[in-house]
């Protein structure tokens, strides 16, 4: 049986200059960052709490860890990058430990002005899916899952795929499957 190496216990000045490292590289969540730290150092135990929570504090102050701007860019990133839609965005955010409010205020700002029914068409291009072929249900709910995914709600979806003419029988079979918004 192989044993893993000890770990090696951070200072305060290292575990700071490792978040500082952590953050250049790219932006991250308070929850993120704390997850990150406590990796670092002996998490159950008091100083390692209060080691993490003095770091997390004193780079709170110095402006390099803000969760509403972290939530503010990685949505406008999502948005015009990924061509997400509202919902996946906000279950990500959920997921990285954004609180719910920063989280509506961030996706709120970036979302008010885009047309969902425009940047889904920009996901489909995007992701290069076409038209279904004449009748292929197959294909019209693998776009409907997809878009799902992307974060579109079911309206938006449904409404692109009338204008695709997808006949009404594949349309009330994804209906009766979706679950209600």
């Amino acid at each position: 049986m192989a044993f893993g190496r000890p770990r090696k216990l951070f200072t305060e000045a290292e575990l700071y200059e490792y978040a500082v490292g952590a953050l250049a590289r790219r932006m991250r969540s308070v929850a993120e960052l704390k997850r990150l730290l406590r990796n670092r150092v002996e998490a159950d135990t008091e100083f390692g709490k209060t080691l993490v929570e003095l770091i997390v504090v004193r780079l709170k102050d110095q402006g390099y860890l803000n969760d509403a701007r972290y939530a503010a860019a990685f949505s406008s990133y999502r948005r015009d990058n990924e061509k997400f839609g509202r919902m996946r965005v906000v279950n990500d955010l959920k997921a990285k430990g954004v609180h719910g409010d920063v989280i509506e205020k961030a996706v709120s700002s970036a979302y008010d002005e885009v047309k969902e029914e425009t940047l889904a068409r920009a996901y489909l291009s995007r992701k290069r899916l076409q038209k279904p072929k004449d009748r292929d249900q197959k294909q019209a709910a693998r776009i409907f899952r997809q878009l799902t995914r992307a974060g579109f709600r079911s309206r938006t979806i449904f409404a692109i795929l009338k204008k695709w003419d997808v006949d009404e029988e594949t349309l009330s079979e994804l209906e009766s499957e979706t679950p209600a918004e």
